[in-house]
């Protein structure tokens, strides 16, 4: 079966837009995409329903997730009501410097206000409340158990034309889309889907960093009451290869997540998880792992590190096609980027196509425009995450990515005693500032007195 569907005229809606995956990044694309098409096609591979929370696709579901402060507010624009709505169900909201409990390979954090709100819940009840407000939505349709098979050319030099089949369908249905955006995560086709179009295929820069994460959730006994929201351990190369971090989530219950480097796995049986977490710097997380009772099973996941497909460099990356979130650049999940990174690239999206339909253009260069900026959103954040994971890496590691680790050795350093720069670093972390607030004149100061202290001492 086919069916078809011409754009509107340009300055009102467009007509079509297929967003391949319903996960996360789907979702807050597709609410994006409904503000400017008449109609907006989610194809979710899983049947999911509107109170689904992780889906068998999304393994990594299971554990704990970080929305860092500009990503929470990026979503808050997009779903306004959504954090007193996690509120009420018991999702703290939360100063980033005063409620949590954070152990750098120096020392403590120093505990003190930063100005930076955060908040803390499940992966599953985020989704569930995200899929719950874009599935009323009047222009979506979110087909559930529903695979893409293909996206191919309507004419040359665009990918528009989505083959999909629901399950148990004995026929595909074929739709010509003025938009289709890749959300489907690491799993993409999108290597296929060029290929057999004639297309290149774009590079890709891959950063390794195996790191195993097991996870399991916590009802709190009633009495309970900590100082603290979150309590963390971070890993640091090459020394600190086990971490972990409990976080305070709805309906009153603690999410703990440990992570190990390479062969450090966590184990997945009960007595072998808190005997892991004992190990931990932080013995906060073992003292809630004892105190709670365990929900549900325990999980493990490995991530192999960071995958940037650059489709900004692609010369003949096609018209009509986008990706986001997982699709097009995956991050180690260890620095808590990846949802934030995709709600930026929603929120970039949703700027782009405003502009154009104000101005009364086309969507011909969207595709090239969108693919453009959104590396300029994901750039920081990646040299980030990736400067710290080469350090992971046996032999000479780049000499930025030295600098680097070296330099973040003395901000934490200072960090332990220092609120200013305590709160410096928070902001950067949480995509609040760029990263050259950390190195102002005043932090530099304190860094160059700091080292000369130390070798006096020495």
């Amino acid at each position: 079966m086919t069916r078809n569907q011409h754009s509107s005229p340009p300055g009102t809606r467009w007509g079509r837009a297929v967003v391949v995956g319903g996960g996360y990044a789907g979702l807050v694309v597709a609410r994006v995409l409904a503000d400017h098409f008449s109609e907006v096609l989610v194809l979710e591979r899983d049947p999911v329903r509107p109170d689904t929370g992780v889906h068998p696709h999304a393994p990594q579901g299971h554990h704990a997730h970080a929305l860092l402060a500009r990503g929470s507010e990026a979503l808050e624009g997009l779903f306004p009501g959504l954090r007193a709505e996690l509120a009420e169900l018991g999702a703290p909201v939360f100063d980033y410097g005063e409620r949590i409990n954070f152990l750098l390979p120096t020392g403590y954090a120093a505990a003190t206000r930063t100005g930076v709100p955060v908040q803390t819940c499940t992966r599953e009840e985020l989704e569930r409340r995200l899929r719950q407000r874009v599935a009323a939505l009047p222009t979506v349709r979110v087909l559930a158990a529903t695979r893409c098979e293909t996206v191919t050319a309507s004419a040359p030099g665009r990918l528009d034309r989505v083959r999909y089949r629901p399950e148990g369908a004995d026929e595909p249905t074929d739709v010509t889309a003025d938009l289709v955006a890749d959300c489907s995560g690491r799993a993409t086709s999108v290597d296929r889907w060029l290929t057999d179009a004639g297309l290149p295929v774009s590079a890709r820069t891959v950063i390794k960093a195996k790191i195993t994460y097991t996870s399991a959730l916590y009802e709190r006994p009633p009495d309970d009451r900590q100082d603290f929201d979150v309590a963390y351990q971070m890993t640091f190369a090459p020394d600190v290869t086990r971490g972990g971090v409990v976080l305070a989530v709805e309906h009153h219950r603690w999410m703990c997540s440990l992570l190990g480097f390479d062969g450090q796995a966590p184990p997945t049986d009960d007595e072998g998880y808190l005997d892991f977490a004992h190990t931990l710097g932080n013995p906060r997380l073992a003292e809630q792992i004892k105190r709670g009772t365990r929900q549900g099973p325990i999980h493990r996941y490995t991530n192999p590190g960071n995958e940037w497909r650059l489709h900004h460099k692609n010369a003949r990356w096609p018209e009509r096609l986008i990706a986001v979130g997982d699709a097009l650049c995956l991050f180690n999940p260890a620095y808590g980027q990846g949802l934030t990174v995709a709600a930026l690239e929603a929120e970039l999206l949703g700027r782009l196509l405003g502009r154009r339909r104000a101005g009364a253009a086309g969507l011909d260069g969207l595709s090239r425009a969108y693919q453009r900026a959104a590396a300029r959103v994901i750039q920081v954040p990646w040299t980030m995450a990736t400067t710290s994971d080469l350090m992971w890496a046996p032999g000479r590691q780049p000499l930025p990515a030295r600098f680097a680790h070296w330099y973040n050795q003395q901000v934490f350093a200072l960090a332990v005693h220092d609120p200013d720069v305590w709160a410096r670093f928070v902001r950067v972390l949480n995509m609040t500032a760029p990263p050259s607030l950390l190195f102002r004149p005043a932090v530099l100061a304190k860094v160059v007195r700091g080292v000369l202290r130390r070798r006096r001492a020495r």
